[in-house]
C-alpha cells in the first residue's frame, strides 16, 4: 500500500509539471519534444529518470514483482535453530550468528539482526529493570607491562538437566590485565581446591605473572590487620609461595578496580552460555576453551592488536613457565578419606575404591575419566568415567570376595545323624502296587 501510494504521489507531481510546461510553450508544445533538463528542474528527478518516463509517455509504472518476497532466503533452512534461540531468550546477534555459522550458514549478521527484529515476538517478556544510578566520580584506567598482571574471579551459571532439575556450576576466570588473553573452566563449585585447579591450568596456558588482582574472597583471605594490610588464608599462602607469584587485593565493593575479568564473566554468560548445550563438564569446559581461542584471536580495537598474538610476543615472554613438581602435583589431586563402605567423594558425587587401600587417597579430573590415586600419587587405584549422575560409582574389587566367616571356639561334641536321600517321592509310596518305587 505504501509503494502504490508513492507510485501515485509520483505520477501526480509528474502530470502537474507537464501541465505547467505546455502553459508555458503554448500551441508549440509537444510531448515527446519535452525539455527534460527543465522537466528534471521542476519534479526533482535525475536526467536518467527523465529519460526513463519519456520512454513510457511519462506514465510511472509498477514493477511486476513490486511488493513480493521470495520463498526462500539465504537463511532458510536455519529458522528452527534461531526461533529456538529466541525462545530462549537469546537475542545477541553475534551469538545467533556463530551457532548457524558452525551448521553452514553462509549469510552475514545483517540478515540475522533483520530477522531477529522481524521475529523479536518469539522472545520471551521480561521484567524490566530500573536503570542503575551513574556512577559518582569517573575513573582511570590504569595500565600494566607484559606479564606484570593476571585478574582473576568466579562467576555463577545455572544448569537445567535433562529431567528439568536445576543446579549451579562456579565460572573460574583469568585475564592477562596487558593483552586481554583469557582463559575460562567450569567446575562443580568455587572451593578453594577448585581456584587451585584452574589458577594451575590457567598458568600452563598464560604463563606464571608477578601478580595476581582479585577480590577479598575468602579462599585468598580471612580479613586485614591493624595496618590494612591482608592476611592470607593458610592454604593459600602456601600454594602462591609453591608456584611462585603475589597478590594483590581490590578495595572492598570496588568490583571494577578489576574490570577486565568482571566483563569477561559477564560476556561468557552473555555469549558462550546463551543456548549453550552440553553432555558433562568435560564436554562444557572443551567447548569454552575453543571460545576462549576464539576470542583471543580477535582484533581488539581498544588494545589495537589480537590477543593472542601479542600475549606470544611480550606477555609469555615476560612471565615464568610454571614449575611441575611433586607439590604442584598435590594441589591439582586434592585428598579425600575414604568412607567405611569404600566410597569417597568428589565434586557431589561418590567414586569406589578398592576393598585392599584404607587410608587416605587423591583424586583428579582428567578429560573423561576420574582418577583415584594413593596419597602419595604412587599408584593408580582406580578409574570411573565422568559423570553427572548422583548415583554411586562402584569399582571392580570394591569389595572383597571372601566374606569373614566364624569358627568354633570350643570342642564341639553334639551328634546328629544324616540319612540318605530316599531316591523316590514319599507321598506316592500309596500308589506303588507293584514296589516298583
Amino acid at each position: 500500500m505504501d509503494r502504490e501510494n508513492e507510485r501515485i504521489g509520483l505520477q501526480e507531481i509528474i502530470n502537474k509539471a507537464i501541465e505547467e510546461m505546455a502553459r508555458e510553450a503554448g500551441d508549440s508544445f509537444e510531448l515527446d519534444q519535452l525539455n527534460l533538463a527543465e522537466f528534471s528542474r521542476k519534479t526533482g528527478l535525475s536526467r536518467s529518470k527523465a529519460r526513463t518516463l519519456k520512454a513510457k509517455d511519462f506514465i510511472v509504472t509498477s514493477h511486476g514483482r513490486c511488493g513480493m518476497k521470495a520463498k526462500t532466503t539465504i537463511i532458510s533452512g536455519f529458522e528452527g535453530v534461531v526461533n529456538a534461540l529466541l525462545a530462549d531468550g537469546v537475542t545477541n546477534s553475534e551469538v545467533i550468528f556463530n551457532r548457524i555459522e558452525g551448521q553452514g550458514y553462509k549469510g552475514g549478521k545483517t540478515t540475522v539482526k533483520n530477522y531477529i527484529a522481524a521475529h523479536v515476538d518469539l522472545v520471551p517478556a521480561k521484567r524490566k529493570l530500573a536503570k542503575a544510578d551513574p556512577k559518582g566520580n569517573r575513573g582511570r584506567r590504569f595500565k600494566t607491562k607484559p606479564g606484570e598482571a593476571f585478574q582473576m574471579d568466579w562467576g555463577f551459571i545455572e544448569v537445567e538437566d535433562w529431567t528439568g532439575a536445576t543446579f549451579k556450576i562456579a565460572c573460574f576466570a583469568m585475564i592477562c590485565h596487558h593483552c586481554a588473553t583469557c582463559y575460562v573452566e567450569f567446575f562443580p563449585s568455587a572451593r578453594q581446591e577448585n581456584l587451585f585447579i584452574g589458577m594451575v591450568h590457567a598458568f600452563m596456558v598464560m604463563g606464571v605473572p608477578d601478580y595476581v588482582l582479585t577480590d577479598n574472597m575468602r579462599s585468598v583471605t580471612t580479613g586485614r590487620d591493624i595496618e590494612g594490610k591482608p592476611i592470607w588464608q593458610l592454604d593459600y599462602a602456601a600454594f602462591m609461595a609453591c608456584v611462585g607469584f603475589k597478590t594483590k587485593l581490590c578495595k572492598p565493593y570496588h568490583p571494577f578496580t578489576k574490570g577486565k575479568v568482571e566483563r569477561l564473566i559477564s560476556y561468557v554468560k552473555g555469549n558462550f552460555a546463551a543456548g549453550r548445550k552440553f553432555y558433562n563438564i568435560t564436554d562444557l569446559n572443551a567447548q569454552v576453551q575453543q571460545w576462549c581461542a576464539k576470542q583471543s584471536g580477535r582484533y581488539r580495537k581498544a588494545l589495537d592488536c589480537v590477543p593472542a598474538e601479542e600475549h606470544s610476543a611480550k606477555c609469555l615472554l615476560a612471565t615464568v613457565e610454571i614449575d611441575r613438581t611433586d607439590e604442584l602435583a598435590m594441589y591439582l589431586c586434592p585428598q579425600r578419606r575414604i568412607s567405611f563402605d569404600g566410597f569417597v567423594s568428589y565434586e557431589g558425587r561418590r567414586f569406589g575404591v578398592p576393598y585392599w587401600y584404607n587410608k587416605t587417597c587423591r583424586v583428579s579430573r582428567e578429560g573423561e575419566f576420574i582418577h583415584i590415586y594413593t596419597d602419595d600419587l604412587s599408584r593408580e587405584l582406580a578409574v570411573h568415567p565422568v559423570t553427572w549422575s548422583r548415583a554411586d560409582s562402584f569399582c571392580a574389587d570394591q569389595y572383597a570376595d571372601v566374606q569373614p566367616e566364624e569358627l568354633p571356639s570350643a570342642p564341639v561334641t553334639t551328634v546328629i545323624a544324616q540319612l540318605e536321600q530316599p531316591k523316590g517321592k514319599p507321598g506316592f509310596d500309596k500308589f506303588d502296587f507293584e514296589g516298583r518305587l
